[in-house]
């Protein structure tokens, strides 16, 4: 998996978020305007940031409960092997709490769009009561491709987590890298890996079985 460096400090980074009140208000103190969009930027590099807005957002860096959250993700992705989609899932935490879950629905509804990220965004959306999915963890087992990473970028959610990664069509550096384009108004901070193996293992169960 590709590191990005530039983002931890001392083995921490101030984006820490989605895991209880301590940890929001720090995000929360590190927040910043860039150009009418919020972004998460740990102090140090706020001002980099304002010279280059090229700002890395890779990292393998996770927090305790990750894991826990990508569990569900997986569990999620399960789910959709059972109507024969693909087995991706996707939760959203906020508040260190499980608000939002979908999974791959794209054969059940015949819709392009039903991917798992997209879902769960809109999901979450419903619950915040607001388009921005701010002060927000998505947790997805596959690398999100293009559609859903530009969902991700307009929905300014903060961070993101994935597990396997996607060499065909993953667009978080693996085919394309909507996530870190420093065009766009919003990046965020990234994490790939998580649980890659098992996530991976699905997918290959998945497609094997239909060979």
């Amino acid at each position: 998996m590709r590191t990005r460096p530039g983002l931890l400090a001392g083995g921490r980074t101030n984006v820490d978020i989605g895991f209880g009140r301590s940890a929001a208000s720090v995000f929360l103190r590190n927040h910043e305007v860039l150009g009418g969009s919020e972004v998460a930027l740990p102090a140090r590099l706020a001002t980099d940031e304002r010279k280059e807005r090229a700002l890395p957002t890779m990292s393998e860096h996770f927090f305790p409960r990750d894991e826990y959250f990508m569990r569900l993700a997986l569990r999620e992705a399960e789910r959709a092997a059972e109507h024969e989609d693909v087995p991706i899932g996707a939760v959203v935490a906020h508040g260190g709490e499980l608000i939002a879950a979908g999974h791959n629905e794209r054969e059940l509804r015949q819709d392009p769009t039903a991917h798992a990220e997209i879902i769960a965004l809109r999901e979450a959306a419903r619950a915040l009561g607001s388009w921005r999915v701010l002060d927000a963890v998505l947790y997805v087992t596959l690398e999100p491709c293009a559609m859903c990473a530009g969902a991700i970028v307009l929905a300014r959610v903060p961070r993101v987590v994935f597990g396997a990664s996607d060499p065909k069509a993953g667009a978080c550096g693996s085919v394309l890298d909507v996530l870190g384009e420093p065009r766009l108004n919003h990046r965020p901070v990234l994490a790939g890996g998580l649980l890659a193996g098992e996530c991976g293992a699905l997918l290959s169960e998945f497609f094997a079985s239909r060979r």
